[in-house]
């Protein structure tokens, strides 16, 4: 029942988010295409049969709303793709001169980022909401530790970015680890204390990020209560019992769940100290902690489940919102800022200092997609407006098929004062059908290799 109620969560979160951008991305063509007196004789909605249509007054374009809904087009009157009326050949597309053409194709990823801008501006004017900053029990190997950073501790700063969540910490985090500089955290008793990020191994992928840093939450003190052990999982191997209660890994306490987890992990084959207590009589038993693909990191489990976990106190949460107006600048930046982010991402990418498996497709976005939905309408819109500039960022690359590669072939015809020849552009045309073709590949096989894992 669960996976049902999941997946008629999913599938509808994800077919909304595919439609809404590219009706979005599509738009954008269509609006300026309109604008330029270029005809546009389809405005389609996903590919294949098309399962409604209808015609417009105007030009008698035809709406189409396809049955495959991961993408769209807008097809313009163009001589290259059929004979034009000798009355309408001022309006078609490859009559235009290269700026207006220009104009036409950047105007899809332009508006993804528009939208972008409008979803971090709504999301910011309704208010975000996140746990407060506020250090539990660090790791004396971590970054954070090894940085001046203590238990108690109340990061309100990055590099001057205020930093109300734990999640907005990170973000800043992410940019400078991603860069490998410096970067300065400023906390509420107003010390100063440098992460020295340039100092990491650029093979280190971001997806150890959190285990680097080493942050960890002040937790409030519960017990550790098992109420399942995995039949043949290493805690019952190691003969862990339900109904025992955590006392320690290692010598150190752990006061709440969350700190077993962690304990756990990020120490995948490692051989630990458990002490129990059961029936009031403590013990100590070895365990070694298994290990469990999770996308492109291998993360250590022992099989328990515990008996109840408390939610975190509100003392713990906290709200930031904007004005209307204040909010705008606030969404321009995120957008900026995550938009950056991606393209040094990607960049990584392609010189080998990021895995491939740091590419997504459509499973993830659809699993992404419902969580984010199950999380609120905050997290929605977040979701929204990363996969929105994602998109702008990705058909802006120079990859022919794409819009990017349009762009570079319109910015070269700027340059020489000729279009580029029909033979590179054909060579072009099948150097981008199959980069698109390995990129979706790629896409694919970690979707489905997350999705069994």
């Amino acid at each position: 029942m669960c996976v049902m109620d999941n997946f008629f969560i999913i599938l509808p979160a994800f077919i909304f988010t595919i439609a809404l951008l590219v009706s979005i991305h599509e738009f954008g063509h269509f609006w300026v295409a309109r604008k330029l007196n270029v005809k546009v004789l389809r405005f389609s909605i996903g590919f294949g049969m098309p399962l409604f249509r209808f015609k417009g007054k105007k030009d008698n374009t035809e709406f189409v709303i396809a049955s495959i809904p991961l993408g769209g087009y807008v097809k313009m009157l163009d001589e290259r793709e059929g004979d034009v009326a000798e009355d309408e050949l001022h309006r078609a597309f490859n009559r235009q001169s290269v700026y207006k053409r220009f104009a036409i194709v950047f105007a899809g990823p332009f508006v993804n980022f528009v939208f972008a801008v409008f979803a971090f501006w709504l999301m910011f004017v309704i208010g975000v909401q996140g746990v407060k900053p506020v250090m539990g029990k660090l790791d004396p190997t971590s970054i954070a530790w090894q940085s001046g950073l203590r238990s108690g501790d109340h990061i309100v700063s990055v590099d001057g970015e205020q930093t109300p969540t734990l999640n907005s910490v990170y973000e800043q985090l992410l940019a400078a680890f991603l860069d490998r500089r410096a970067v300065e955290l400023k906390l509420s008793d107003q010390r100063r204390i440098i992460f020295k990020f340039e100092q990491i191994d650029k093979s280190i992928e971001i997806s150890s990020l959190h285990e680097i840093i080493g942050l960890s939450l002040k937790l409030p003190i519960e017990n550790v209560i098992i109420s399942e052990v995995t039949p043949g999982s290493p805690a019952a191997i190691a003969g862990i019992q339900s109904g025992d209660q955590i006392i320690s890994i290692d010598g150190q306490a752990i006061d709440h769940w969350r700190e077993l987890v962690a304990s756990v992990i990020n120490r995948p084959g490692e051989t630990i100290l458990i002490e129990i207590a059961r029936n009031g009589q403590r013990q100590q038993l070895l365990t070694t902690i298994g290990s469990v693909v999770k996308g492109s990191k291998t993360i250590g489990r022992i099989g328990v489940r515990p008996e109840s976990v408390s939610p975190l106190p509100e003392s713990m949460y906290t709200m930031h919102q904007y004005g209307v107006f204040t909010a705008i600048p606030k969404g321009i930046e995120k957008t900026w800022d995550l938009s950056v982010l991606t393209v040094k991402m990607l960049g990584r990418i392609v010189i080998g200092e990021a895995s491939i498996k740091n590419i997504s497709g459509p499973i993830t976005i659809a699993e992404v997609a419902g969580q984010s939905v199950k999380m609120g309408i905050e997290s929605f819109l977040r979701f929204l407006a990363i996969v929105s500039l994602s998109l702008g960022v990705i058909n802006l690359l120079p990859i022919p098929m794409l819009d990017g590669g349009h762009l570079l072939f319109y910015l070269i015809e700027m340059v020489k004062g000729s279009p580029v020849s029909d033979m590179v552009q054909e060579i072009g045309l099948k150097i981008g059908i199959t980069l698109l073709v390995m990129l979706m590949s790629i896409a694919l096989y970690n979707d489905f290799s997350r999705l069994l894992n």
